[in-house]
């Protein structure tokens, strides 16, 4: 262990007294820095400076210029250098640590939807130093690794069910405000445990991009898929027909019954609404017929574009009818999916407009990568391990429908 003596003149106890004691501080934290960067120094070589004993290992090559940025100011340190060894210290490392610290609390706190001028005034008020809004970007790209491991990985489990859905980001592309489409894929293990398994950025919802994100969920391995479950949208559904001809497709619910009641008179929506409920809820999917044959028998002629939805629909939004009932309300919905787009939202309400679509991936994939790994963690849909093992039983029957799927949307 090196001895560090440290004296102070008369002129630097003063100034500690004076005003400007920041400066004086200043002074003072470098020269013990610089001390001690001397007496590790002597300590390695086995000699002071200037001294001569048969106990000297190597000698010393002059000094190097480093700066370190603190907390009282910015000092400058007289690195010692040596001829044959390189010269060693623990104080870089300890700083090493801090910066690589203070560098991920602030990409941290921009990923959690604090923007980048809230970040230099913090980092500023904290370190003493002024950062740009440019190099908190800079920061930031020290996600990309990450994010890019975490979108590319190969999945390697089963993933009997795969809800998917798009929500808009504002971004800027040639010098103009467009709008970019956030593709996700949300998948279920056999053993009950959620996952992001896959998330994009597109120009925009149609056949071509929806064809291209399940492609790209394929080529990474996706398989044993039973039900894929989302909202109408035609590009997800041709998706789904073309990638996975043998998994029926779920449509959500609570989608459908928004599609049925936009159609609908305001004086029957809530009436309409209870039936829906009451038809979801069936023990069996002739009940559920019984109860969709009643509310168009009851309402066609006074909702008939209403109920004209409800009969085009049924088949594809009561899919979950074939598996077991307790997992029926886990599958039959893209609702957690949309929870999902709310906290993206919620993080990226400070940003406003993504300066690239690059930052768009980057951050929002970030946010996708926590909500992994809290999945991970805590998160899991609980049905009886016995009804998992049904799944292998309903291929069949889940392959009959998605064939029925193909044949009516080729009709």
């Amino acid at each position: 262990m090196a001895h560090i003596n440290l004296t102070l003149t008369q002129e630097e106890i003063l100034a500690l007294l004076s005003e400007n004691r920041d400066e004086a501080f200043r002074q003072l934290f470098q020269g013990c820095l610089n001390s001690i960067l001397q007496a590790e120094s002597a300590e390695q070589l086995g000699a002071a400076r200037y001294e001569r004993t048969d106990a000297r290992t190597d000698s010393r090559n002059g000094t190097r210029v480093r700066s370190l940025q603190t907390r009282i100011g910015r000092i400058t340190l007289q690195v010692p250098r040596h001829r044959n060894q390189p010269f060693k210290t623990l104080l870089f490392d300890n700083y090493s640590r801090s910066e690589a610290a203070l560098l991920a609390s602030m990409a941290e706190m921009v990923v959690n939807g604090v923007s980048t001028r809230k970040v230099t005034n913090v980092v500023e008020t904290l370190c003493g130093t002024q950062v740009s809004k440019s190099a908190v970007s800079e920061v930031c790209k020290t996600l990309d690794d990450e994010v890019r491991q975490f979108r590319s990985r190969a999945l390697t489990k089963e993933y009997p069910f795969v809800m998917v859905d798009a929500t808009y980001f504002k971004v800027r592309e040639n010098h103009r405000i467009v709008s970019k489409s956030l593709m996700i894929a949300l998948a279920t293990t056999t053993d009950g445990k959620r996952e992001i398994i896959g998330f994009g950025v597109y120009p925009g919802e149609n056949k071509t991009t929806w064809n291209a994100f399940f492609n790209m969920l394929k080529e990474r391995g996706l398989h044993g898929v039973r039900i894929i479950t989302s909202d109408a949208h035609e590009g997800i559904t041709d998706a789904v027909a073309r990638t996975f001809p043998d998994v029926p497709w779920q449509r959500c619910q609570t989608h459908f019954s928004r599609n049925i009641l936009d159609h609908a008179p305001n004086q029957y929506q809530e009436a309409i609404r209870a039936g829906l409920l009451e038809m979801y809820n069936s023990k069996t999917i002739d009940a559920a017929r019984r109860k969709r044959d009643e509310l168009i028998a009851e309402y066609g002629d006074i909702a008939e574009k209403s109920m004209q939805c409800l009969e085009d629909g049924f088949e594809s939004a009561m899919i979950v009818m074939l598996l077991p009932p307790s997992m029926r309300r886990y599958f039959r919905t893209s609702n957690h999916l949309e929870r999902v787009n709310k906290e993206l939202k919620r993080r990226s309400n400070v940003i406003g407009v993504f300066p690239n679509e690059a930052s768009l991936l980057r951050l929002m994939g970030s946010v996708l990568l926590e909500l992994d790994e809290r999945y991970s963690a805590h998160s899991k849909v609980r049905f009886a391990k016995e009804e998992a093992v049904l799944l292998g039983t309903l291929t069949e029957s889940l392959r009959e429908a998605a064939q029925e799927q193909r044949r009516l949307l080729v009709a």
